[in-house]
């Protein structure tokens, strides 16, 4: 005869435990497993698009300005067309001849160690002293010969030292608005330019690649010549940098990657440049679309300049607030510059 085992008394009174529901088992792995691909692909795709990037021997030779606090990138907005098909310089009204690359846009980024970051236009029909040529010339005269001569005119000129050679073409700029949708502009009034391929109305309006493209590229549609240029140049920067960066951007997979990998086909920097550098570069981007930058144009004192030997009329910097300007960057004073 069997006999009852004695119940513990530390257990009489315990409920059974009931078994996991595999239901919510299956719920937590799925969502474990789409925050793992989510964050595998925040990763992967600029790690692709890096390996894409064209890299070059930008830097020059010789004797240049020595280290300086922060970090300091050059910029320029190329329009090399022989990576465009006839197609797509039909459509970005480039022109049919490839030709030689011309610059419309130079800027200066400087991403100091702490303080605002700071985004200089140059204007690129200014007045300058390009090395191996005799007399002032356009600085834009410098990029027609290569990269590393430009960056070599703009350290003699400046004192600052240039770290880093960012270039984007045609093709990429356009493609990586449209990858975002679209940026959204506000016109003070309307503008017309048949060079630039526009006709906008005045008012906010979401501009396509080919639009934007024309609308940053424009000389006359609103008198200013190269000052209203470079002054929309800087906000089409700050604009792009804010809705790449935004979260409606890195929570859309599809637009995630296409903003990441549409343009880095025309985008060429310095061989020297890291994937780091990289990233600091895009950062200091879209620390100048916020409260967290600067943008302003080097100090101008003539517009009506008049170059020798025919070369026509230039831009004239404004010696000593140019200097006063410089010296900030150089020293990593940023703090006490303001946006113009």
């Amino acid at each position: 005869m069997s006999q009852t085992q004695p119940i513990d008394p530390r257990y009489a009174n315990r409920a059974p435990q009931a078994r996991p529901k595999k239901r919510r088992n299956w719920f937590l792995r799925t969502v474990g497993l789409i925050v793992l691909l989510f964050i595998l692909m925040l990763v992967a795709v600029p790690l692709y698009a890096w390996s894409r990037i064209d890299k070059i021997d930008a830097m020059p030779t010789g004797q240049r300005p020595a280290d300086t606090p922060g970090t300091t990138y050059l910029m320029v907005g190329s329009d090399a067309r022989e990576d465009l098909s006839r197609a797509e310089r039909a459509r970005l009204h480039t022109g049919g001849d490839a030709g030689p690359p011309r610059t419309d846009s130079i800027m200066l980024m400087h991403v100091p160690e702490s303080g605002p970051t700071v985004l200089v236009s140059i204007p690129r029909d200014s007045a300058v002293n390009i090395p191996g040529v005799e007399g002032k010339q356009k600085i834009n005269a410098a990029f027609n010969q290569s990269p590393a001569l430009l960056i070599q005119t703009i350290e003699n000129v400046t004192g600052l030292r240039v770290d880093h050679y960012v270039e984007v073409g045609f093709g990429g700029f356009a493609s990586v608005i449209d990858s975002v949708g679209g940026i959204k502009m506000c016109l003070p009034k309307a503008m017309k330019d048949k060079d630039a391929h526009i006709d906008l109305p005045a008012g906010c309006q979401q501009l396509n690649g080919v639009s934007a493209l024309g609308y940053v590229r424009s000389r006359h549609a609103d008198g200013q010549n190269d000052f209203g240029r470079v002054e929309r140049q800087r906000q089409m920067v700050g604009a792009i940098a804010k809705k790449a960066s935004s979260p409606s951007t890195f929570l859309n997979p599809v637009r995630y990657y296409n903003v990441a990998t549409k343009g880095v086909d025309a985008l060429t920097v310095d061989k020297d440049m890291s994937l780091f550098d990289f990233v600091k570069f895009a950062r200091g981007m879209r620390a100048i679309s916020g409260s967290g930058g600067v943008t302003l144009t080097v100090p101008v004192s003539d517009d009506n300049y008049q170059l020798s030997h025919r070369r026509g009329v230039a831009v004239k910097w404004d010696t000593a607030k140019a200097k006063a300007l410089f010296n900030a960057l150089k020293e990593d004073h940023t703090s006490a510059l303001k946006s113009s």
